[in-house]
């Protein structure tokens, strides 16, 4: 396992739509490990394979210092409901923070790393960091739904 460098706004990699991921295999995982690892030591909440430079559909998330981590790959809302607004980061945007209108509760359908089906249900915080984290392997930044005006 090992850390990987975060991209940073101005990166052309972050405005690209990601591709979905075919094959479930041991450098599928060693990804998700190097993910992991970097999401950890960055102290974030999520990371998407495009913030470390792979156009993969694939997202790690913590919400809880890294004792539980969330893995998905090829990730899709399948529902989401109610409102949420709620300042939002983001390791790609350094110090800034603005608020972004999200929905209160999403559900997700994605695979595991061995390519089992998993759903994610996440309320509040969790909604909102999978809606980020799926937006990052669109190419859509959170800046881009400020509600504060900033592009």
């Amino acid at each position: 396992m090992a850390r990987r460098k975060i991209y940073q706004v101005g990166d052309d990699t972050l405005r690209q739509v990601s591709k979905p991921v075919t094959e479930f295999d041991d450098k599928l995982s060693m990804l998700i490990d190097d993910m992991i690892d970097t999401l950890i030591y960055a102290d974030g909440a999520g990371l998407a394979a495009p913030q470390i430079g792979v156009l993969k559909r694939i997202f790690v998330a913590t919400f809880d210092g890294g004792r539980t981590i969330i893995e998905a790959v090829n990730p899709t809302i399948v529902q989401a409901k109610g409102k949420r607004v709620a300042p939002e980061g983001c390791l790609s945007i350094p110090n800034i923070r603005e608020k972004v209108e999200r929905p209160r509760r999403v559900v997700v359908h994605a695979f595991d790393r061995h390519g089992n089906p998993i759903e994610l249900i996440g309320n509040g915080f969790d909604a909102s960091c999978f809606c980020h984290e799926i937006d990052h392997l669109d190419g859509i930044l959170f800046t881009d739904k400020s509600i504060n005006g900033r592009k």
